[in-house]
């Protein structure tokens, strides 16, 4: 990794990682040690990016099922490879859409097996009708609080698309289970460029402390490389077109969306921004920034991108 993008990955760091979600880390420490299980959402288009290693360490002690959120949104044929992935190395896995109620019936099915054996003993004490407590985390913008009104059956949770919007842990109650919501939480230091570009797009990162035109031009450069005929679609690219540098071609996409201010130059900033909502709202399709790398397990599955 070259100095540059060292200093990409880590000079958003004070602003990434508030005092809060230090605060947040201290809490879930303590509240592990009264939990059955966790439940760690990830966003199904960067579930390795969206592993965030402090989560790991915390809720390695328990047992623990990941939810890949958000699977309305990305590749299913690559989801499906994420879940083989994570069953290779012997990890509960489950994509889900939140928004969707069949979502929270799989993760409940899905955590009844991963507790099967905690639930059999309580059973065998007498203590059937005890409540499951399980721990709900993720990095913001996972899609936490949505989840948690889908899972409840109703609007226990503030939802919005954006991070941060859970401040505090909040218990909410369902017929077996007691969930515990967590506030989102990035890690101190991302060690590489690729992590830390793949959370600003999905919004996992606050929108104002970035570069939106950087972003919006590293977007079009990584979508183009893997699903160059959906950005064609959407903005009615030829393949001359498709092919320019990023802020040329961002500029191609502006002037036909006619974002343009006087003189007939490009808003690129405006474009940026139109870019960057578009991708988050699936208007270019359903697309995986990442894929499952090759390997037979999950050791250091957190580290993957320090090497």
């Amino acid at each position: 990794m070259n100095n540059q993008d060292t200093r990409f990955a880590n000079q958003y760091a004070i602003q990434w990682f508030p005092g809060h979600m230090a605060k947040t880390l201290r809490m879930m420490e303590q509240e592990i040690q009264h939990v059955d299980a966790s439940l760690v959402l990830l966003d199904a288009r960067i579930p390795l990016s969206s592993l965030n290693p402090e989560i790991e360490r915390i809720t390695a002690r328990k047992p623990k099922l990941y939810a890949l959120n958000k699977a309305d949104l990305a590749d299913p044929a690559v989801t499906e490879e994420w879940i083989h992935y994570f069953h290779e190395a012997d990890a509960g896995c489950v994509a889900i859409s939140a928004k969707q109620k069949g979502g929270a019936n799989a993760v409940r099915a899905a955590i009844e097996k991963e507790l099967s054996g905690l639930l059999a003993r309580r059973q065998n004490r007498g203590m059937a009708g005890a409540k499951t407590q399980v721990m709900l985390c993720g990095i913001p913008n996972v899609g936490k609080s949505t989840f948690i009104n889908t899972f409840a059956g109703s609007a226990r949770a503030k939802a919005a698309d954006r991070p941060g919007v859970t401040k505090g842990k909040q218990w909410v109650s369902t017929e077996k289970f007691d969930l515990l919501d967590m506030p989102g939480v990035l890690w101190k230091k991302f060690d590489s460029k690729t992590i830390a570009s793949n959370l600003a797009f999905i919004g996992s990162i606050k929108d104002d402390i970035l570069d939106v035109e950087e972003l919006a031009m590293n977007l079009l450069d990584e979508v183009r490389r893997n699903y160059p005929d959906l950005v064609a679609q959407r903005y009615k690219l030829d393949a001359e077109t498709l092919a320019l540098p990023p802020y040329e071609l961002m500029e191609a996409i502006g002037r036909k969306r006619g974002l343009l201010v006087r003189g007939g130059e490009v808003n690129t900033e405006r474009c940026a921004v139109m870019l960057v909502d578009e991708f988050r709202a699936c208007k270019w399709g359903r697309i995986s920034l990442e894929r499952p790398p090759q390997r037979d397990d999950m050791a250091d599955f957190a580290e993957e991108d320090e090497e």
